[in-house]
């Protein structure tokens, strides 16, 4: 048995809840316990090896117990803290104890109320006849992180003696903007920290997605949050993300052709772009629109910060094995899976098997222009199924989409070579809206090429073409103009969607004038 010379009425022993969760540091300037508060040595043990491991839980708790030291100093004369080192019998021979089933075992031992903000806990522990003093949590106001948004805010970036600064503006058209004179201290974002972690502990809407030594990545609400730490980062970082538009398919102003597609025969899809270019955001609004079309949709996220109906199941890439992710999909079989940020080499397999068991797949994926995020693919998977497993590939540029590619299966010559006997297989990517190849995918000897397909302009193309855009130009900027030639001798004309309309009136008579002069067909399209 603990033994112990109590000199106040009444006995608490905390376990770990009422710590991190910041309700027992509460409780004592409330003035809510007064007594003996007893802490297990363990409880400091315990969070110490979670802080060595970099765990922001260990750094929260160590940071807590400090704060409470500090306050119980204040308060002599109504509560008395003593640190208890004896461990119970039972758990003796325990290598890895959990805090909180010893803080009940002492408790017991003591007679003591044990003090908890975890309801289980506090369920378990009246079974067994304990005296319980349930500590919840309280609802919080804006915690000091978001207070560093604003409407137009994307992300904010806090580092220990740096001066803090936001990213502010819309995916493709933004800027910096310092949010104070003064550099942030360490004590500022330990305190910042702490109050993240410990509003992950009280709301349903918040988890923490990854922890690793050194970093810890949370998913608060609306914010994605990285948090990272000496000695994996040379001092203490916080960059929290937040979305700042919520899209719908239709405010892309996607052509109908492309609308038809992802209705009735895309199911391989590929959304890629840069970073910061509003892929995520397009995948959001693709995944709604299906779920509007009755069709089940899930996701594959790491970490799950995509904002979708509650009918939408999102997964954890973090919480889960490939392997498990594998075997819930096929056995629930969604129309599509949404796979978010596809990285590593088991991504790419996770993705290639789904497809091929015939699940509808969207992919994620890093690229700084279309074709890169299909070479993404190569060496991963045999060239011939890459048509099989990717139909449409769709790059994201300053929050628009700016290209649609399409793949299919040729036996040809490939471009650039010449003699027939060459003929082999050949993955053809076209620009999905002109039909214009783009560009060939081949294996040649042990290698395998990727090779652009540039057409050598005619005199007669280039004279066609100039006397379009010399109408043209007089109305409409020439970055909003894209002119091309087909195959069968037809003129196409993109412009921006804003300005098609435009082009149906006086623009278009003259252009129907000039083709007949040329003997042309001329044709106006929006472009994407």
């Amino acid at each position: 048995m603990i033994n112990a010379d109590i000199t106040f009425t009444e006995v608490y022993v905390t376990d770990t809840s009422a710590i991190l969760r910041g309700t027992l540091r509460e409780a004592i300037k409330e003035n809510k316990i007064v007594g003996r508060l007893v802490i297990p040595t363990y409880h400091v043990t315990y969070f110490e090896k979670l802080a060595r491991t970099g765990s922001s839980l260990g750094f929260t708790g160590l940071q807590e117990l400090k704060i409470i030291r500090e306050l119980v100093k204040s308060l002599q004369e109504i509560i008395e803290l003593e640190y208890i080192n004896e461990i119970p019998r039972k758990y003796r021979s325990i290598r890895d104890i959990n805090p909180d089933d010893l803080a009940r075992e002492i408790a017991l031992e003591l007679n003591a109320i044990l003090i908890t903000s975890d309801n289980i806990l506090k369920q378990a522990a009246e079974t067994i006849g304990l005296k319980t003093l349930y500590l919840k949590v309280k609802e919080t106001e804006k915690l000091t992180i978001e207070k560093f948004f604003t409407n137009d805010t994307m992300s904010i970036h806090l580092k220990e003696n740096v001066i803090p600064y936001a990213k502010r503006g819309k995916p493709g058209n933004w800027y910096f903007e310092e949010l104070r004179d003064m550099p942030m201290t360490k004590e500022e974002l330990e305190e910042i920290i702490r109050e993240i972690i410990e509003h992950v502990k009280t709301s349903p809407n918040a988890f923490i997605e990854a922890e690793r030594p050194g970093s810890t990545i949370v998913q608060l609400d609306k914010y994605r949050i990285v948090i990272t730490k000496p000695p994996f980062s040379d001092g203490i970082e916080i960059t929290a993300v937040r979305p700042i538009a919520k899209l719908s398919l239709e405010d892309y102003k996607l052509p109908q052709k492309l609308i038809t597609r992802l209705e009735q025969q895309a199911e391989g899809i590929l959304i890629a772009g840069a970073p910061g270019m509003g892929k995520t955001t397009f995948a959001q609004a693709l995944a709604e629109f299906y779920y509007r079309r009755g069709k089940v949709v899930k996701t594959i996220e790491s970490p799950r910060d995509m904002q979708l109906p509650d009918e939408v199941t999102q997964y954890s890439k973090n919480y889960g094995t490939s392997e498990e992710l594998h075997d819930v999909l096929l056995l629930s079989r969604p129309d599509y899976t949404f796979f978010d940020e596809m990285r590593d080499t088991r991504d790419f397999e996770l993705y290639t098997d789904l497809r091929l068991a015939g699940v509808g797949m969207v992919g994620v994926i890093h690229g700084t222009s279309p074709i890169d995020s299909i070479q993404r693919f190569i060496g991963r998977v045999e060239l011939g199924m890459i048509p099989s497993i990717i139909d449409t590939v769709i790059f994201i540029e300053n929050g628009k989409v700016s290209k649609v590619y399409e793949l299919e299966t040729v036996v040809k010559v490939p471009h650039g070579l010449r003699e027939a006997d060459l003929a082999r297989p050949v993955v053809v990517v076209k620009n999905f809206i002109t039909g214009d190849p783009e560009y060939e995918l081949y294996v040649f000897g042990e290698r395998t090429f990727v090779v652009p397909i540039k057409k050598k302009q005619t005199p007669r193309e280039y004279k066609i073409k100039n006397s379009v855009l010399k109408i043209i130009r007089k109305y409409i900027p020439d970055e909003d103009i894209d002119v091309k030639m087909t195959d069968d001798g037809r003129v196409l004309i993109f412009v921006n969607a804003e300005y098609y309309n435009y082009m149906l009136g006086k623009t278009r008579k003259k252009l129907d004038r000039l083709g007949k002069r040329l003997g042309v067909e001329i044709e106006v399209r929006p472009s994407i």
